[in-house]
């Protein structure tokens, strides 16, 4: 993407609040940081916000997921690869750091070509994202530790939904009104009773999870055509225990 326009942060807890407020200050900063938060706590969300605050902001943003991508893959995705490499690379491609090895273009800007011998030089700034505990990987040899000073310049620690018990409700809110306006129709709000179950959920998905559940009971709400949605009662389902059948199937 180009970083051209700010992530939509939603969140008003405190220490929501707080984890902005250390983006903010480190964003200005040309150096690689590290952003450590459970799955769906919106890591790349304040990977984008890093950049937006930074002078980099005109330029491109580019993503990568390194889990999804194997480790001969990943070499080509980040530095790109010379003709003939290895089986299938007929052409030369370049790589997003040019669009070391590792530890050398995170600190010096200089990385080389997937069989390639020439050092080409980069400005990049690297902001990782893991919801692994990198140091305690790094104290049992799973992780390379000098990989780890490099990107941790300084590090951003987001909460986990269930540490910002004030945005719940927010957040659902926000996520059903989008998915309302979308189907064309009005959102009147959730009843008490689905707020108050929806608190009560300790969200191992975080906010992803809670994005998925409110605009899930808001499509349903809409489809079976309810008269009135406020009273779509969560207690005539199990609403966080797969696959979603009425609670009186479970018994």
């Amino acid at each position: 993407m180009i970083g051209n326009q700010s992530p939509q942060l939603i969140g008003e807890d405190p220490s929501w609040l707080e984890a902005q407020e250390h983006v903010s200050r480190l964003a200005p900063l040309d150096r690689p940081c590290l952003i450590i938060g459970e799955r769906g706590t919106g890591k790349e969300l304040i990977g984008e916000r890093m950049h937006f605050l930074s002078r980099r902001w005109e330029g491109p943003f580019v993503k990568v997921n390194c889990a999804a991508l194997s480790e001969q893959l990943l070499d080509s995705e980040l530095f790109g690869h010379e003709r003939g490499a290895f089986t299938g690379a007929s052409e030369r491609r370049l790589g997003r750091f040019e669009l070391a090895k590792l530890l050398r273009v995170v600190e010096y800007g200089e990385f080389q070509r997937l069989g390639g011998e020439k050092v080409l030089n980069t400005d990049v700034r690297v902001v990782a994202a893991t919801n692994v505990d990198l140091p305690s990987k790094a104290a049992s040899g799973d992780f390379r530790a000098d990989l780890l000073d490099r990107l941790a310049f300084d590090v951003v620690t987001l909460p986990p939904l269930r540490a910002r018990p004030a945005d719940i409700s927010l957040l659902a809110d926000f996520f059903a009104r989008r998915m309302a306006r979308e189907m064309a129709e009005d959102f009147p709000g959730f009843a008490p009773s689905a707020i108050a179950a929806m608190e009560a959920h300790e969200w191992p998905g975080n906010v992803r999870e809670l994005r998925n559940f409110a605009q899930r009971i808001t499509y349903r709400a809409i489809s079976e055509h309810l008269t009135d949605p406020v009273q779509f009662d969560p207690n005539a389902l199990d609403p966080f225990a797969p696959p979603w059948r009425p609670a009186a199937d479970l018994k």
